[in-house]
Protein backbone atom coordinates (compact mmCIF):
# COMPACT_ATOMS: atom_id res chain seq x y z
CA UNK A 1 0.00 0.00 0.00
CA UNK A 2 1.20 3.52 -0.69
CA UNK A 3 1.19 6.40 1.77
CA UNK A 4 -2.11 7.73 0.47
CA UNK A 5 -3.86 4.42 1.28
CA UNK A 6 -2.12 4.07 4.66
CA UNK A 7 -3.60 7.35 5.85
CA UNK A 8 -7.17 6.51 4.82
CA UNK A 9 -10.00 6.57 7.33
CA UNK A 10 -12.32 3.65 6.56
CA UNK A 11 -15.84 3.06 7.88
CA UNK A 12 -17.40 -0.42 7.78
CA UNK A 13 -21.16 -0.95 8.15
CA UNK A 14 -22.69 -4.44 8.46
CA UNK A 15 -25.19 -5.92 10.91
CA UNK A 16 -23.18 -9.20 10.96
CA UNK A 17 -20.33 -8.81 13.51
CA UNK A 18 -18.44 -11.77 12.00
CA UNK A 19 -18.39 -10.10 8.57
CA UNK A 20 -17.24 -6.85 10.18
CA UNK A 21 -14.32 -8.56 11.93
CA UNK A 22 -13.37 -10.46 8.76
CA UNK A 23 -13.40 -7.35 6.56
CA UNK A 24 -11.55 -5.27 9.17
CA UNK A 25 -8.90 -8.02 9.44
CA UNK A 26 -8.46 -8.16 5.66
CA UNK A 27 -8.09 -4.38 5.42
CA UNK A 28 -5.61 -4.39 8.30
CA UNK A 29 -3.46 -7.03 6.58
CA UNK A 30 -3.46 -4.89 3.42
CA UNK A 31 -2.37 -1.85 5.45
CA UNK A 32 -5.33 0.12 4.13
CA UNK A 33 -5.65 2.58 7.01
CA UNK A 34 -7.62 3.20 10.19
CA UNK A 35 -10.86 1.18 10.36
CA UNK A 36 -14.03 2.01 12.31
CA UNK A 37 -16.85 -0.58 12.40
CA UNK A 38 -20.59 -0.08 12.94
CA UNK A 39 -23.34 -2.70 13.12
CA UNK A 40 -26.10 -0.17 12.47
CA UNK A 41 -26.34 2.41 9.70
CA UNK A 42 -27.68 4.99 12.15
CA UNK A 43 -24.54 4.59 14.29
CA UNK A 44 -22.45 5.15 11.15
CA UNK A 45 -24.27 8.41 10.49
CA UNK A 46 -23.40 9.54 14.01
CA UNK A 47 -19.71 8.72 13.31
CA UNK A 48 -19.84 10.69 10.06
CA UNK A 49 -21.46 13.63 11.84
CA UNK A 50 -19.12 13.74 14.85
CA UNK A 51 -15.77 12.55 13.52
CA UNK A 52 -13.02 15.14 13.51
CA UNK A 53 -11.29 13.57 10.49
CA UNK A 54 -13.21 13.03 7.26
CA UNK A 55 -14.00 9.45 6.27
CA UNK A 56 -12.28 8.56 3.00
CA UNK A 57 -13.90 5.21 2.24
CA UNK A 58 -17.11 3.46 3.32
CA UNK A 59 -17.94 -0.24 2.95
CA UNK A 60 -21.69 -0.63 3.38
CA UNK A 61 -23.78 -3.82 3.38
CA UNK A 62 -27.08 -3.57 1.50
CA UNK A 63 -29.23 -5.88 3.62
CA UNK A 64 -29.47 -4.42 7.13
CA UNK A 65 -32.34 -3.95 9.63
CA UNK A 66 -33.72 -0.52 10.61
CA UNK A 67 -31.93 1.25 7.73
CA UNK A 68 -30.84 -0.74 4.68
CA UNK A 69 -27.99 0.17 2.35
CA UNK A 70 -30.19 2.01 -0.14
CA UNK A 71 -31.62 4.19 2.61
CA UNK A 72 -28.08 4.82 3.87
CA UNK A 73 -27.05 5.97 0.37
CA UNK A 74 -29.86 8.50 0.52
CA UNK A 75 -28.50 9.78 3.83
CA UNK A 76 -24.99 10.07 2.41
CA UNK A 77 -26.40 12.32 -0.31
CA UNK A 78 -28.21 14.39 2.32
CA UNK A 79 -25.06 15.03 4.36
CA UNK A 80 -22.93 15.68 1.27
CA UNK A 81 -20.49 12.77 1.68
CA UNK A 82 -17.50 13.29 -0.64
CA UNK A 83 -15.45 10.14 0.01
CA UNK A 84 -15.58 6.82 -1.82
CA UNK A 85 -18.29 4.20 -1.36
CA UNK A 86 -18.18 0.42 -1.77
CA UNK A 87 -21.44 -1.51 -1.61
CA UNK A 88 -21.28 -5.07 -0.27
CA UNK A 89 -23.99 -7.70 -0.55
CA UNK A 90 -24.82 -11.38 -0.43
CA UNK A 91 -27.91 -10.71 -2.53
CA UNK A 92 -28.37 -11.35 -6.23
CA UNK A 93 -25.68 -9.66 -8.34
CA UNK A 94 -28.28 -7.64 -10.25
CA UNK A 95 -29.55 -6.09 -7.00
CA UNK A 96 -26.01 -5.03 -6.18
CA UNK A 97 -25.54 -3.57 -9.68
CA UNK A 98 -28.81 -1.65 -9.42
CA UNK A 99 -27.79 -0.20 -6.05
CA UNK A 100 -24.45 0.87 -7.55
CA UNK A 101 -26.19 2.64 -10.43
CA UNK A 102 -28.53 4.37 -7.98
CA UNK A 103 -25.63 5.64 -5.88
CA UNK A 104 -23.81 6.89 -8.99
CA UNK A 105 -26.99 8.60 -10.18
CA UNK A 106 -26.91 10.45 -6.85
CA UNK A 107 -23.37 11.55 -7.86
CA UNK A 108 -21.67 9.62 -5.08
CA UNK A 109 -18.15 8.39 -5.81
CA UNK A 110 -18.84 4.65 -6.04
CA UNK A 111 -15.63 2.66 -6.14
CA UNK A 112 -17.44 -0.61 -6.88
CA UNK A 113 -19.50 -3.45 -5.49
CA UNK A 114 -18.39 -6.63 -3.73
CA UNK A 115 -20.23 -9.93 -3.42
CA UNK A 116 -20.06 -11.76 -0.10
CA UNK A 117 -17.91 -13.49 0.93
CA UNK A 118 -15.35 -10.81 0.09
CA UNK A 119 -12.05 -12.29 -1.03
CA UNK A 120 -8.71 -10.65 -0.19
CA UNK A 121 -7.85 -10.52 -3.91
CA UNK A 122 -11.05 -8.59 -4.74
CA UNK A 123 -10.35 -6.20 -1.90
CA UNK A 124 -6.75 -5.64 -2.98
CA UNK A 125 -7.80 -4.98 -6.59
CA UNK A 126 -10.43 -2.49 -5.46
CA UNK A 127 -7.98 -0.57 -3.26
CA UNK A 128 -5.40 -0.56 -6.06
CA UNK A 129 -8.02 0.88 -8.40
CA UNK A 130 -8.71 3.63 -5.86
CA UNK A 131 -5.02 4.56 -5.58
CA UNK A 132 -4.60 4.64 -9.37
CA UNK A 133 -7.40 7.13 -9.91
CA UNK A 134 -6.62 10.85 -10.18
CA UNK A 135 -7.68 13.04 -7.29
CA UNK A 136 -11.22 14.20 -8.10
CA UNK A 137 -11.70 17.87 -8.75
CA UNK A 138 -14.16 19.79 -6.56
CA UNK A 139 -17.62 19.73 -8.06
CA UNK A 140 -18.24 22.96 -9.88
CA UNK A 141 -21.23 25.06 -8.95
CA UNK A 142 -23.93 24.77 -11.61
CA UNK A 143 -24.96 28.31 -12.40
CA UNK A 144 -28.51 28.93 -13.56
CA UNK A 145 -28.89 31.17 -16.58
CA UNK A 146 -31.86 33.28 -17.60
CA UNK A 147 -33.75 33.10 -20.87
CA UNK A 148 -32.56 36.60 -21.73
CA UNK A 149 -28.90 35.63 -21.19
CA UNK A 150 -29.33 32.68 -23.53
CA UNK A 151 -31.17 34.75 -26.13
CA UNK A 152 -28.34 37.29 -26.17
CA UNK A 153 -25.79 34.46 -26.38
CA UNK A 154 -27.48 33.00 -29.46
CA UNK A 155 -27.81 36.41 -31.11
CA UNK A 156 -24.25 37.38 -30.16
CA UNK A 157 -22.56 34.33 -31.62
CA UNK A 158 -21.46 32.87 -28.27
CA UNK A 159 -22.57 29.35 -29.20
CA UNK A 160 -19.76 27.30 -30.71
CA UNK A 161 -19.56 23.75 -32.00
CA UNK A 162 -17.18 21.03 -30.95
CA UNK A 163 -16.91 17.83 -32.96
CA UNK A 164 -16.45 14.27 -31.70
CA UNK A 165 -15.09 11.79 -34.27
CA UNK A 166 -16.69 8.43 -35.00
CA UNK A 167 -14.69 5.54 -36.47
CA UNK A 168 -15.52 2.16 -37.99
CA UNK A 169 -14.67 -0.81 -35.79
CA UNK A 170 -13.79 -2.99 -38.77
CA UNK A 171 -11.36 -0.66 -40.54
CA UNK A 172 -10.66 2.17 -38.12
CA UNK A 173 -11.67 4.61 -40.85
CA UNK A 174 -13.26 7.89 -39.76
CA UNK A 175 -16.97 7.74 -40.56
CA UNK A 176 -17.90 11.25 -39.50
CA UNK A 177 -18.31 13.57 -36.52
CA UNK A 178 -21.06 14.41 -34.07
CA UNK A 179 -21.70 18.12 -33.56
CA UNK A 180 -21.87 19.11 -29.88
CA UNK A 181 -22.76 22.68 -28.96
CA UNK A 182 -20.99 24.69 -26.26
CA UNK A 183 -21.69 28.14 -24.86
CA UNK A 184 -18.50 30.23 -24.86
CA UNK A 185 -19.59 32.43 -21.97
CA UNK A 186 -17.59 35.68 -21.58
CA UNK A 187 -17.34 35.25 -17.79
CA UNK A 188 -17.92 31.56 -17.05
CA UNK A 189 -15.90 30.02 -19.87
CA UNK A 190 -17.14 26.92 -21.68
CA UNK A 191 -20.67 25.99 -20.58
CA UNK A 192 -21.93 22.54 -21.53
CA UNK A 193 -25.35 21.84 -23.06
CA UNK A 194 -26.83 20.17 -19.97
CA UNK A 195 -26.90 23.69 -18.47
CA UNK A 196 -28.85 25.40 -21.24
CA UNK A 197 -30.66 22.99 -23.61
CA UNK A 198 -33.60 22.48 -21.21
CA UNK A 199 -33.76 26.25 -20.76
CA UNK A 200 -33.89 26.73 -24.53
CA UNK A 201 -36.78 24.28 -24.79
CA UNK A 202 -38.67 25.84 -21.90
CA UNK A 203 -38.41 29.43 -23.12
CA UNK A 204 -38.98 28.87 -26.84
CA UNK A 205 -35.38 29.37 -27.98
CA UNK A 206 -34.66 25.84 -29.16
CA UNK A 207 -35.43 26.56 -32.82
CA UNK A 208 -33.02 29.49 -32.90
CA UNK A 209 -30.38 27.43 -31.09
CA UNK A 210 -30.75 24.44 -33.44
CA UNK A 211 -30.55 26.66 -36.52
CA UNK A 212 -27.37 28.29 -35.17
CA UNK A 213 -25.75 24.91 -34.48
CA UNK A 214 -26.82 23.52 -37.87
CA UNK A 215 -25.67 26.56 -39.87
CA UNK A 216 -22.28 26.59 -38.16
CA UNK A 217 -21.82 22.83 -38.68
CA UNK A 218 -22.75 23.05 -42.37
CA UNK A 219 -20.32 25.91 -42.96
CA UNK A 220 -17.60 23.89 -41.26
CA UNK A 221 -18.43 20.85 -43.40
CA UNK A 222 -18.06 23.03 -46.48
CA UNK A 223 -14.62 24.17 -45.31
CA UNK A 224 -13.60 20.54 -44.73
CA UNK A 225 -14.76 19.62 -48.22
CA UNK A 226 -12.73 22.48 -49.69
CA UNK A 227 -9.72 20.99 -47.90
CA UNK A 228 -10.56 17.60 -49.43
CA UNK A 229 -11.69 16.19 -46.08
CA UNK A 230 -14.96 14.29 -46.30
CA UNK A 231 -16.64 14.21 -42.88
CA UNK A 232 -20.35 13.38 -42.65
CA UNK A 233 -22.08 15.34 -39.91
CA UNK A 234 -24.46 14.36 -37.13
CA UNK A 235 -26.48 17.14 -35.49
CA UNK A 236 -28.77 16.71 -32.48
CA UNK A 237 -32.34 17.92 -32.77
CA UNK A 238 -34.83 18.57 -30.00
CA UNK A 239 -38.28 17.05 -29.80
CA UNK A 240 -39.54 20.64 -29.93
CA UNK A 241 -37.93 21.06 -33.37
CA UNK A 242 -40.03 18.13 -34.55
CA UNK A 243 -43.33 19.87 -33.83
CA UNK A 244 -42.86 22.36 -36.68
CA UNK A 245 -44.20 20.86 -39.91
CA UNK A 246 -41.91 23.10 -41.98
CA UNK A 247 -38.79 21.76 -40.25
CA UNK A 248 -37.81 19.36 -43.12
CA UNK A 249 -37.96 22.23 -45.64
CA UNK A 250 -35.91 24.44 -43.33
CA UNK A 251 -33.15 21.82 -43.05
CA UNK A 252 -33.27 21.16 -46.79
CA UNK A 253 -32.82 24.86 -47.53
CA UNK A 254 -29.89 25.23 -45.11
CA UNK A 255 -28.12 22.21 -46.60
CA UNK A 256 -28.64 23.41 -50.16
CA UNK A 257 -27.27 26.86 -49.31
CA UNK A 258 -24.15 25.25 -47.82
CA UNK A 259 -23.62 23.07 -50.89
CA UNK A 260 -23.71 19.85 -48.86
CA UNK A 261 -25.40 16.65 -50.04
CA UNK A 262 -28.36 15.66 -47.80
CA UNK A 263 -26.83 12.19 -47.34
CA UNK A 264 -23.92 13.83 -45.48
CA UNK A 265 -26.22 15.00 -42.67
CA UNK A 266 -27.69 12.76 -39.96
CA UNK A 267 -30.15 14.16 -37.44
CA UNK A 268 -29.94 12.55 -34.02
CA UNK A 269 -33.16 12.35 -32.03
CA UNK A 270 -33.15 11.31 -28.38
CA UNK A 271 -35.22 8.16 -28.12
CA UNK A 272 -36.73 8.90 -24.71
CA UNK A 273 -38.44 12.05 -26.03
CA UNK A 274 -39.86 10.75 -29.29
CA UNK A 275 -43.29 9.67 -28.12
CA UNK A 276 -44.42 13.22 -27.37
CA UNK A 277 -46.53 14.58 -30.27
CA UNK A 278 -46.05 11.23 -31.95
CA UNK A 279 -48.10 11.85 -35.12
CA UNK A 280 -46.35 15.13 -35.91
CA UNK A 281 -42.97 13.54 -35.23
CA UNK A 282 -43.77 10.64 -37.56
CA UNK A 283 -44.84 13.09 -40.29
CA UNK A 284 -41.69 15.21 -39.99
CA UNK A 285 -39.21 12.34 -39.63
CA UNK A 286 -40.65 10.48 -42.60
CA UNK A 287 -40.33 13.60 -44.80
CA UNK A 288 -36.75 14.09 -43.64
CA UNK A 289 -35.94 10.58 -44.86
CA UNK A 290 -37.70 11.30 -48.16
CA UNK A 291 -35.28 14.21 -48.54
CA UNK A 292 -32.38 11.74 -48.04
CA UNK A 293 -31.28 12.90 -44.60
CA UNK A 294 -30.06 10.24 -42.19
CA UNK A 295 -31.96 9.67 -38.95
CA UNK A 296 -30.37 8.35 -35.79
CA UNK A 297 -32.25 7.09 -32.74
CA UNK A 298 -30.05 8.35 -29.91
CA UNK A 299 -29.68 6.91 -26.38
CA UNK A 300 -31.45 3.74 -27.50
CA UNK A 301 -32.87 1.63 -24.69
CA UNK A 302 -33.37 4.45 -22.17
CA UNK A 303 -37.00 5.30 -23.00
CA UNK A 304 -40.30 3.46 -22.94
CA UNK A 305 -41.30 2.87 -26.57
CA UNK A 306 -38.15 1.80 -28.38
CA UNK A 307 -39.63 -1.13 -30.29
CA UNK A 308 -42.65 0.85 -31.49
CA UNK A 309 -40.38 3.64 -32.70
CA UNK A 310 -38.09 1.22 -34.53
CA UNK A 311 -41.15 -0.23 -36.25
CA UNK A 312 -42.78 3.06 -37.21
CA UNK A 313 -39.95 5.50 -37.95
CA UNK A 314 -37.45 4.98 -40.81
CA UNK A 315 -34.27 5.36 -38.79
CA UNK A 316 -30.97 4.66 -40.53
CA UNK A 317 -28.80 4.49 -37.41
CA UNK A 318 -29.14 3.17 -33.87
CA UNK A 319 -26.91 4.61 -31.14
CA UNK A 320 -26.53 2.21 -28.24
CA UNK A 321 -26.58 4.23 -25.03
CA UNK A 322 -23.34 4.48 -23.05
CA UNK A 323 -25.01 2.86 -20.01
CA UNK A 324 -25.13 -0.43 -21.97
CA UNK A 325 -21.65 0.03 -23.47
CA UNK A 326 -19.61 0.83 -20.36
CA UNK A 327 -18.61 -2.32 -18.59
CA UNK A 328 -20.62 -4.62 -20.89
CA UNK A 329 -17.79 -7.20 -20.94
CA UNK A 330 -18.32 -7.76 -17.21
CA UNK A 331 -22.00 -6.86 -16.76
CA UNK A 332 -24.38 -9.61 -17.89
CA UNK A 333 -27.44 -7.35 -17.89
CA UNK A 334 -25.81 -4.59 -19.95
CA UNK A 335 -24.34 -7.19 -22.29
CA UNK A 336 -27.73 -8.82 -22.91
CA UNK A 337 -29.38 -5.49 -23.73
CA UNK A 338 -26.48 -4.45 -25.97
CA UNK A 339 -26.53 -7.71 -27.92
CA UNK A 340 -30.33 -7.61 -28.31
CA UNK A 341 -30.15 -4.01 -29.59
CA UNK A 342 -27.38 -4.96 -31.99
CA UNK A 343 -29.35 -7.92 -33.33
CA UNK A 344 -32.48 -5.83 -33.93
CA UNK A 345 -30.55 -3.09 -35.69
CA UNK A 346 -28.79 -5.58 -37.94
CA UNK A 347 -32.09 -7.23 -38.90
CA UNK A 348 -33.55 -3.80 -39.71
CA UNK A 349 -30.54 -2.84 -41.84
CA UNK A 350 -29.47 -0.02 -39.50
CA UNK A 351 -25.94 1.16 -38.78
CA UNK A 352 -25.02 0.64 -35.13
CA UNK A 353 -23.00 3.17 -33.13
CA UNK A 354 -21.66 2.46 -29.64
CA UNK A 355 -21.53 5.59 -27.49
CA UNK A 356 -19.22 5.94 -24.52
CA UNK A 357 -16.38 3.66 -25.67
CA UNK A 358 -13.89 4.51 -22.92
CA UNK A 359 -11.14 1.91 -22.92
CA UNK A 360 -9.42 -0.88 -24.82
CA UNK A 361 -11.62 -3.54 -23.20
CA UNK A 362 -14.75 -1.80 -24.54
CA UNK A 363 -13.16 -1.48 -28.00
CA UNK A 364 -12.16 -5.15 -28.23
CA UNK A 365 -15.50 -6.41 -26.89
CA UNK A 366 -17.67 -4.31 -29.22
CA UNK A 367 -15.49 -4.90 -32.26
CA UNK A 368 -15.70 -8.67 -31.74
CA UNK A 369 -19.49 -8.46 -31.65
CA UNK A 370 -19.79 -6.65 -34.95
CA UNK A 371 -20.85 -3.16 -33.85
CA UNK A 372 -20.30 -0.84 -36.82
CA UNK A 373 -19.09 2.46 -35.35
CA UNK A 374 -17.29 3.56 -32.19
CA UNK A 375 -17.65 6.90 -30.45
CA UNK A 376 -16.20 7.88 -27.09
CA UNK A 377 -13.19 9.21 -25.22
CA UNK A 378 -11.11 6.13 -26.13
CA UNK A 379 -11.23 7.42 -29.70
CA UNK A 380 -11.37 11.17 -29.04
CA UNK A 381 -13.00 13.78 -26.87
CA UNK A 382 -15.14 16.46 -28.54
CA UNK A 383 -12.82 19.12 -29.95
CA UNK A 384 -12.84 22.44 -31.82
CA UNK A 385 -12.83 22.08 -35.61
CA UNK A 386 -9.28 23.46 -35.81
CA UNK A 387 -7.95 20.55 -33.70
CA UNK A 388 -9.35 17.85 -35.95
CA UNK A 389 -6.48 17.68 -38.45
CA UNK A 390 -3.92 17.00 -35.72
CA UNK A 391 -6.19 14.33 -34.22
CA UNK A 392 -6.58 12.61 -37.63
CA UNK A 393 -2.80 12.44 -38.02
CA UNK A 394 -2.43 10.90 -34.56
CA UNK A 395 -5.30 8.49 -35.16
CA UNK A 396 -3.74 7.19 -38.38
CA UNK A 397 -0.66 6.21 -36.38
CA UNK A 398 -2.72 4.54 -33.66
CA UNK A 399 -5.19 2.84 -35.98
CA UNK A 400 -2.96 -0.06 -37.21
CA UNK A 401 -2.13 -1.02 -33.62
CA UNK A 402 -5.81 -1.34 -32.68
CA UNK A 403 -6.71 -3.22 -35.85
CA UNK A 404 -3.81 -5.60 -35.38
CA UNK A 405 -5.16 -6.89 -32.06
CA UNK A 406 -6.82 -10.34 -32.18
CA UNK A 407 -10.62 -10.34 -31.94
Amino acid sequence: MNNQEAMMNILLIDDDPIMLRLLAHQLSRLGAGEVTSCERARDALVVLDQRGVAVDLIFCDLQMPEMDGVEFVRQLVRIGFTGCLVLVSGEDARILQTAERLARAHRLDVLGGLQKPVSPIQLQQLLAHMSDRPTPKPRAHRKRYSAEELRLAIAGGQLINHYQPKVAFASGAITGVETLVRWDHPEDGLVFPDQFIDLAEECGLIDALTQTVLDSALKQARRWQAAELSLPLAVNVSMDNLTRLEFPELVEQRVAEAGIAPSYLTLEVTESRLMKNRLESLDILTRLRLKRFGLSIDDFGTGHSSLVQLRDIPFTELKIDRDFVRGAPNDASARAILEASLSMAQQLGMTTVAEGVEDLEDWDFLRARGVDVAQGWFIAKPMPADDLSAWIAAWELRRPVLLGRPQ
